[in-house]
């Protein structure tokens, strides 16, 4: 089977699950897996055939995509802030929303922070590490501790943080239990993309994020969808350093809801959007 053949195959078996331009997108990220040759590169070599171990390979990759898998899944691998980062289904598919927020911090940065000191950041809920890593390698001299309750998810960031040449503190910690707050310390930024998704929003939810995606990082209790950002706001108030900011990623139907929680806690808040127009970060400041 030729490359052609074989991505054009491929979009077919897609379009029972994903529009056209999604089956190719995702087609191209398959073959490229493949073969090392991106879209360009194969122009000029459709007619090379796929080796015995390559069909197997597209064979295998194809009855997961068609069981709904995320293609970040099936490849084990996904793009943030250009980098490539290890994944599977212990850790979120990172997505540009959070890619959003870490350019946020960044532009915050470079606009206040003139010092060369050592400047600290706390990733709360770390999964892929996509965040530490991405702000390390813009921010070299931040020292920057991340923690997340599982640790397999730990494992994954450990690994990423290597393969991008890194150095970042990562701690297994159960941050809802604030008995472990003693062991953290201060820092000048706290950061976080934590579980917002009450339990009755799986339901409008799709197939592919509920069966694969952990549900641990997504889901909280619908009797109290706040919880991690009154545990933030509250971790704040002890662990930020003077002039100190959080960055959090939020449910978009509960922006208000959220500033109002930080508001209660002494903290000056600026409420963000995405690039869709959707309700999505916080940056909030204790008020001196």
């Amino acid at each position: 089977m030729t490359i052609e053949a074989a991505y054009q195959e491929l979009i077919q078996q897609l379009l029972s699950l994903y529009e056209n331009g999604e089956a190719a997108a995702i087609a191209d990220l398959v073959i490229e897996d493949l073969t090392g040759t991106n879209k360009n590169e194969r122009l000029f070599r459709k007619e090379k055939s796929l080796s015995t171990q390559q069909e197997k390979q597209l064979r295998n990759f194809t009855q997961q995509l068609l069981e709904n898998k995320p293609v970040q899944y099936v490849l084990q691998e996904a793009w943030f802030a250009d980098m490539k980062f290890t994944v599977n289904e212990a850790v979120l598919i990172p997505r540009p929303e959070t890619e959003e927020m870490v350019e946020l911090i960044l532009i915050d940065y470079k606009k206040n922070i003139h010092s060369t000191e050592a400047f600290s950041i706390l990733d709360i809920g770390t999964g892929s590490g996509c965040i530490p890593v991405a702000l390390k390698k813009k921010i070299p001299n931040a020292v920057i501790t991340a923690i997340d309750i599982s640790d397999a998810a730990i494992l994954i960031a450990q690994k990423n943080a290597v393969a991008n040449e890194v150095n970042i503190n990562f701690i297994e910690v159960d941050f809802l239990d604030e008995y472990n707050w003693q062991s953290l310390e201060t820092y000048n930024y706290i950061v976080s993309n934590p579980p917002y998704i009450a339990q009755a929003e799986s339901a409008s939810m799709e197939q592919h994020v509920l069966n694969y995606e952990p549900h641990l990082a997504l889901f909280v209790a619908d009797n109290d969808p706040l919880i991690f950002y009154r545990k933030i706001a509250a971790f704040g108030t002890t662990h930020l350093k003077n002039d100190g900011v959080i960055f959090v990623e939020i449910n978009q139907a509960l922006g208000k809801e959220t500033i109002d929680l930080f508001a209660s806690f002494g903290y000056q808040c600026v409420l963000k959007k995405d690039m869709q127009g959707k309700d999505r970060m916080i940056v909030a400041k204790i008020i001196s």
